[in-house]
């Protein structure tokens, strides 16, 4: 009599984050965006060069607009159903400042962090 292996689940699928929060800072601009892995493709974004905001925003490039970018991109996940994105920081971005402003606007807006 054989018995047959136990079945277990591919091993990738336990460490896979299916959505990751990309920032990106230039001198002038911010850009936020929301990735889903598996299909490579973007769920959700937010940027400070959008005609819309900027009649309300002092600064493009400042604290204050980083946050609300981070308001505007959580209401956007929001209304698209996901509710928790985990976060990508590269080596040099530190959680303070701008990066900060983002992820704790992101998280007001009701969005769960990984």
């Amino acid at each position: 009599m054989v018995i047959p292996p136990p079945v277990r689940p591919p091993r990738i699928i336990n460490h896979l984050k299916p959505y990751v929060l990309r920032m990106t800072f230039s001198n002038n601009y911010i850009s936020t965006q929301v990735m889903h892995t598996p299909t490579a493709t973007i769920a959700a974004s937010a940027s400070s060069q959008e005609k819309l905001l900027q009649p309300s925003m002092e600064s493009t490039r400042d604290v204050a607009a980083a946050a609300k970018i981070g308001k505007l991109l959580g209401e956007r996940l929001l209304l698209k159903g996901i509710p928790a994105v985990s976060i990508f920081l590269d080596r040099e971005q530190k959680y303070h400042g701008k990066v900060k402003a983002v992820i704790d606007s992101v998280r007001d807006a009701g969005v769960k962090l990984l």
